[in-house]
């Protein structure tokens, strides 16, 4: 079992930075892959990144490579997601979630923490 809790949401313009952080509880977070997903008004979640369990393999979206950097530290059970150069249509809530094995999907979602990109 893992419980997920993001932060670092909030209200940004257009060019600029925030980093989202997904701090974990439970065992062994160090063994799962980790992903960031989001969800706009009216639109289907969507894939946005994920980091191996290692953090040596990184995975993401077109729309976001080069933009965002998806990073993790396991000493402090903990993920990240560096996102620059936002845009208005990264605005959604945006999701940690975790899984021992991707090809089953995502088990653990977090809450979800609102970015909100103005132009």
């Amino acid at each position: 079992q893992v419980l997920l809790v993001e932060s670092g949401g909030g209200l940004v313009q257009a060019g600029g930075s925030l980093r989202l952080s997904c701090a974990a509880s439970g065992r062994a977070f160090s063994t799962y892959r980790v992903a960031w997903f989001r969800q706009a008004p009216g639109k289907e979640r969507e894939f946005v990144a994920a980091i191996s369990w290692s953090g040596g393999t990184t995975f993401y979206a077109d729309s976001v490579k080069g933009r965002f950097t998806i990073s993790r530290d396991n000493a402090k059970n903990a993920a990240y997601l560096q996102m620059n150069s936002l845009k208005p249509e990264d605005t959604a809530v945006y999701y940690c979630a975790a899984t021992l094995d991707p090809d089953l999907g995502y088990d653990y979602w977090g809450q979800g923490t609102q970015v909100t990109v103005s132009s």
